[in-house]
């Protein structure tokens, strides 16, 4: 495997910098913390390049907050010029890394994301017997930091951005670990407190390595448990075949490789079943001859219409905001077969609509 050095210089270059600034202010152009850093903007990209080059940047408290949809996770928040080293870091290590991702990793990705994934899993469906569905339990908690900085240094020989990369990582949001404790053969009772794990959800770089982490593992499935087809979006990921026992034999074989990494499969959320019942991704409910949008992601997208014409009445956001609103969502609804929902939902909708939205003549 090729090792990539002299990395440093072009993460500090004031070009890449002032890239990283307007990357990380994208949507968010006038939150009061943006403003301030852009106010003074070349004084505090030198500021922060002065602090990279001589090893004395310090990232800052995380902002941690929760959210509920689809489910409990706590976010952790970097202060604004952490999320600047972030992009900064990001824009030179990313394709050296990405290039060596298999093609049906699907998640944090230009160029990829979760309608190109359902894509490909519906074809899977609708081409295989059985599928194996997994999802890694407590995912970017349970990541194992020793092993992954192993997994970096595989890859980037440059001291410096390796200290980079390390100082990002010790500087974790430490209030969301795996609970209980996780313990595998050969621990003993303080190893789960004795070896520091979690990237806090939130962060660029966070997103960007925890595919790093299972890269390793995505190879081993193609190549080594040579499955028909396989992909991964985050920690959820499918094997699609024909052979039920071969499936059922493939998920022991992931627990055990899963192990070397201290990870494990969700005990629930990991079934084998036939795929003419149909499968649960990205939002959507998979079945052979259709595709529906499930219903805990259609009562959420309803709470949102609300929540966004309680706001276009009240006048604390604008038409334009509304349509962008309405036409993300549209366009998401159309992945499946939703005409008539479709009609239903915007038939006495009280909005500025889209160009994209269905006419009430056609309701």
């Amino acid at each position: 495997m090729k090792r990539y050095g002299n990395l440093y210089p072009q993460i500090l270059d004031f070009e890449n910098l002032l890239l990283a600034a307007r990357k990380a202010q994208r949507g968010k152009r006038y939150r009061p913390p943006v403003l301030e850093f852009n106010d003074r903007l070349e004084s505090n990209l030198l500021q922060l390049q002065r602090e990279l080059r001589d090893r004395t940047y310090q990232p800052g408290a995380y902002k941690t907050f929760e959210i509920y949809e689809p489910k409990r996770r706590q976010i952790a928040a970097a202060p604004y010029r952490d999320r600047v080293v972030h992009h900064a870091l990001c824009n030179i290590i990313v394709p050296l890394f990405d290039r060596t991702f298999i093609a049906t990793s699907y998640a944090n990705r230009t160029g990829y994301g979760t309608h190109r994934a359902l894509r490909q899993f519906v074809r899977a469906c609708r081409r295989y017997r059985y599928v194996l569905q997994c999802d890694i339990r407590q995912y970017f908690p349970s990541i194992d930091l020793t092993i992954l900085k192993q997994q970096l240094r595989r890859k980037l020989k440059c001291a410096d951005t390796l200290w980079l990369l390390d100082r990002i990582l010790d500087n974790r949001s430490t209030t969301d670990l795996p609970n209980p404790p996780v313990y595998f053969p050969g621990d003993t009772l303080l190893t789960p407190l004795e070896r520091p794990t979690g990237l806090p959800i939130g962060n660029l770089t966070s997103q960007f390595l925890a595919n790093v982490h299972l890269s390793g593992f995505d190879r081993y499935i193609k190549q080594t448990l040579r499955v028909p087809v396989y992909l991964r979006y985050v920690d959820d990921f499918a094997l699609f075949a024909d052979d039920r026992h071969f499936l059922k034999t493939c998920r022991d074989r992931l627990e055990t490789y899963l192990a070397t990494l201290r990870l494990r499969i969700h005990p629930i959320k990991s079934q084998l079943f036939e795929t003419k019942y149909g499968a649960n991704f990205v939002g959507f409910r998979v079945f052979r001859d259709r595709l529906r949008i499930r219903s805990h992601n259609l009562r959420l997208g309803r709470h949102r219409l609300k929540q966004l014409q309680a706001n276009y009445t009240a006048g604390t956001i604008t038409a334009d905001t509304v349509r962008q609103s309405l036409q993300s969502w549209i366009a998401h609804l159309e992945h499946g077969d939703t005409w008539q929902l479709r009609q239903q939902i915007f038939a006495n909708l009280d909005l500025p609509l889209p160009l994209n939205a269905p006419s009430p003549a056609s309701a």
